[in-house]
């Protein structure tokens, strides 16, 4: 099912050089400062090998970020929420910058300059500046060195002072887990919030029980509404993995009842963690709350309000276009369906889409997810009764794409109001998210966690057994059938897939007819007798995940008309939802007319085909990749893709990046992995005279880590 992929990308080459230096010790930071990057969502223009852009704000100065060997780079921080900058500190590896500003922005698109030079001097840099912003970069413009730019530390100080303790219990409905549970006391039921039903514990002292946010927020107050059995000794923690865990606060007399505590720091996970119990029972709370940082005089509540609440609007569409394109679409947390406005009646000026949250709300933010079908000119209107509107937000200038708006209004009902149409189609909206506080929300099923870090092997296949043997049904299964998008070769059940007896696993194509496989017709004979055999295989029925390091080492084949791919497929797909909703993410694509190339890709709704979001890269030297065995690999998480190839970084997709400017991430459940090697198709073309047969796809390892 994979399409055609036409790319235009950026040509990457990096040659990586291992550098080895003695870090000095950090500064201190000054009175009246607080370290405001540490832990924070970074990200980078590049990143060379393992050298991560987190590296540079976990505050060890033995840990590094360091960037491709060109002069435009940067790296980034976001501080959570909007904070007075008063000072920053770039502790420099050797490969620092000549030239490089500092600059702030609130929404990582338009940036101040708060600080420039064109002699930067490297080593510890502590510059005094002076701005207001969420977003912190580094943009640097000329290389000290014939490297890259390299970093021990990027940190950020300052105040978030103006921000106050929202009132909203952001853990209320968040997947919480813990160490033991006690009969029907669940770790559910603390943040549930219903005071009549509790969490209990095993009757032992360590214990814990910890809460999913979502997403990193700035914890700023905790509250435990203790059972009688309560801790004398316990930690409020938070972590950004579920695994590396930071102590916001801690106690050795703990005093059971109503505890109000304040805490500061940034996580996703948020844990209280027991070791001495205060009776001789386990631990029991009725209640667990935690609360964030934000500007709106405390009404900052970052609950989803229009989850799987009803929706209506002036139309809908429902064709070969756009099946079901309801309103519900819009409100269902789910990227990859949408409202449109109906084809035949609803193109036209004004047209809304509204929601009922169930009980009267506070409304403080509003995320839209558009489709190219935008909105212009529009209104964000609140309604006590759906029939009288009040607007709380209006623009003639709207981008599309995603746009997050901060508003402030109180209503049951919540209307967007399109005055003006962007193009000559109506309005579409892949998301059309609400968030405050009241209403009567709807649970939304909690986001996977990222991966562990470090993270763990959870499956491999080693390709190891008798020359001759099958690949292990356990963990794969054949796919036969005829390819798409032009592809020449039958896919065979194993016949051409097979173990090597060296610990390789073989995909191998053939020059060999079956009849009656409903090729693609011959351009001189017209028969649709297919001319070639070859192997794909997935693991759709045997494993299917979530985020993770996905990576195989494979030598491919040479040849015009061969395309080799390892790849994988949202696993709604094998529940019938088509291409390219499911969501594609392509790790491994070569050309066997061009051995010096291959692609990694995403596909989506909004971006798929030859419009699909990747790149092409090389090896160094231009060597050719069918001469040996390579190791591609992705690192997938909530925050995007990071590809590299033999352990370098060659392309780095940013999920709120491509959703500002591409369209919606569809890539957050479960997918499949997939081996093949087609024959000929639109993209690679035929194989001609000078085609080798048999061709072999050589598979050394297939890994998942999480």
């Amino acid at each position: 099912m994979r399409p055609l992929l036409r790319r235009v990308g950026l040509f990457v080459a990096v040659v990586t050089t291992l550098l080895t230096f003695t870090a000095a010790p950090a500064p201190p930071a000054r009175a009246a400062e607080a370290p405001l990057s540490q832990g924070k969502n970074v990200t980078a223009s590049s990143t060379e090998g393992a050298f991560a852009p987190a590296a540079a704000v976990d505050g060890d100065t033995g840990t590094r970020w360091s960037s491709a060997f060109t002069d435009a780079q940067w790296i980034q921080v976001d501080l959570g929420t909007s904070a007075a900058i008063g000072r920053v500190a770039l502790h420099w590896e050797t490969a620092h910058a000549k030239s490089f500003r500092i600059q702030v922005s609130d929404d990582a698109t338009t940036w101040r300059t708060l600080y420039e030079t064109t002699s930067g001097t490297g080593g510890v840099q502590n510059l005094t500046v002076s701005g207001t912003g969420r977003y912190v970069r580094m943009a640097a413009t000329e290389r000290a060195t014939a490297y890259g730019y390299s970093l021990w530390e990027f940190q950020v100080y300052g105040s978030t002072a103006g921000a106050t303790c929202g009132s909203t219990d952001a853990a209320r409905g968040g997947n919480a887990t813990a160490s033991s549970t006690e009969g029907a006391f669940a770790a559910a039921n603390a943040v549930d919030g219903d005071g009549t039903t509790r969490w209990s514990s095993a009757f032992a002292a360590a214990q814990w029980i910890q809460v999913d946010l979502g997403a990193t927020r700035e914890l700023c107050g905790v509250t435990l509404a203790w059972e009688a059995a309560y801790a004398k000794s316990f930690r409020i923690q938070v972590s950004d993995d579920a695994s590396t865990w930071r102590t916001l606060y801690e106690t050795t007399s703990g005093t059971g009842g109503t505890q109000e505590l304040a805490v500061s720091g940034a996580g996703r996970y948020v844990r209280m963690a027991a070791t001495e119990r205060a009776t001789a029972y386990g631990y029991s709370l009725w209640t667990f709350t935690v609360r964030t940082t934000g500007t709106d005089g405390g009404n900052t509540g970052d609950t989803l309000l229009s989850y799987g609440r009803p929706g209506a609007a002036s139309s809908s569409q429902s064709d070969q276009n756009c099946w079901e394109c309801t309103p519900a679409r819009a409100f269902d947390r789910d990227p990859a369906s949408r409202w449109a406005t109906s084809s035949t009646t609803g193109w036209t000026d004004p047209a809304w889409i509204s929601v009922d949250l169930g009980a009267t709300a506070r409304i403080n933010r509003i995320v839209l997810q558009w489709d190219p079908a935008y909105a212009k000119s529009f209104q964000i209107q609140v309604s006590p009764n759906g029939t009288d509107w009040t607007p709380i937000y209006s623009t003639t200038t709207g981008t599309g794409f995603k746009q997050t708006l901060t508003v402030s209004g109180t209503g049951r009902h919540v209307r967007l109001y399109g005055t003006e149409r962007a193009t000559a189609y109506g309005y579409s909206l892949w998301e059309f998210q609400v968030y405050g506080t009241g209403g009567a929300p709807n649970p939304a099923p909690p986001l996977p966690p990222d991966p562990a870090n470090p993270p763990r092997l959870v499956w491999s296949d080693e390709f190891d057994g008798a020359a001759g043997a099958e690949p292990d049904p356990a963990k794969w299964r054949a796919d036969p059938g005829t390819g798409q998008n032009g592809e020449l070769q039958y896919y065979t059940d194993h016949d051409n897939a097979a173990l090597d007896g060296t610990g390789h696993l073989v995909l191998e194509a053939r020059k060999q007819a079956t009849p009656g496989r409903g090729c693609p017709p011959d351009p001189l004979t017209g028969s649709t007798t297919c001319q070639y055999t070859s192997a794909r295989m997935n693991t759709g029925a045997t494993f299917q995940f979530t985020y993770g390091r996905v990576e195989a080492r494979v030598k491919v084949p040479k040849g015009n008309g061969l395309w080799p791919a390892f790849w994988m497929m949202g696993a709604d797909f094998l529940t019938g939802r088509p291409w390219p909703y499911n969501g594609e993410i392509d790790i491994l694509e070569v050309l066997g007319k061009d051995v010096k190339t291959s692609y990694s890709t995403v596909h989506a709704p909004a971006y798929n085909g030859g419009g699909g979001i990747g790149a092409p890269y090389r090896l160094p030297q231009d060597a050719d990749f069918s001469d040996d065995f390579h190791t591609w690999a992705a690192d997938w998480t909530s925050k995007g893709i990071v590809y590299s190839l033999d352990g370098r970084t060659v392309l780095t997709l940013d999920k709120e990046q491509v959703e500002r400017t591409r369209g919606p991430w569809i890539f957050d459940h479960p997918h499949y992995m997939i081996l093949n090697l087609a024959v000929g198709g639109d993209w690679p073309g035929p194989t001609d005279a000078t085609t080798p047969f048999p061709s072999k796809m050589l598979v050394d390892y297939v890994r998942v880590y999480q």
